[in-house]
């Protein structure tokens, strides 16, 4: 799971750097939709770090509304998961 985890956050990070690559090259840039999807299936972190470094998609409010949805998302189907003994992450 760890190992996982580890592959999808830098898949996302990576994607991250690339649509800020894109944007200051002025090209066609990687859909929103598909940054916050990678986010949503586990490259929160990811996501996160490569904002915060790359100062990309930092000042979009829709954007950060989106991604803060998401982490409240996963966070609340995370303390039921645990909660709930619907299994174990072990």
């Amino acid at each position: 799971m760890f190992y996982l985890l580890l592959i999808i956050n830098l898949i996302t990070f990576i994607t991250f750097a690339f649509d800020k690559w894109k944007a200051t090259q002025h090209r066609r840039r990687i859909s929103e939709f598909s940054l916050l999807t990678l986010t949503f299936i586990g490259g929160t972190v990811g996501a996160v770090v490569a904002m915060l470094v790359f100062r990309h998609k930092v000042s979009k409010k829709s954007f950060l509304l989106k991604l803060c949805g998401i982490i409240v998302l996963q966070i609340i189907i995370f303390i039921g998961y645990r909660n709930w003994g619907v299994g174990s992450f072990e």
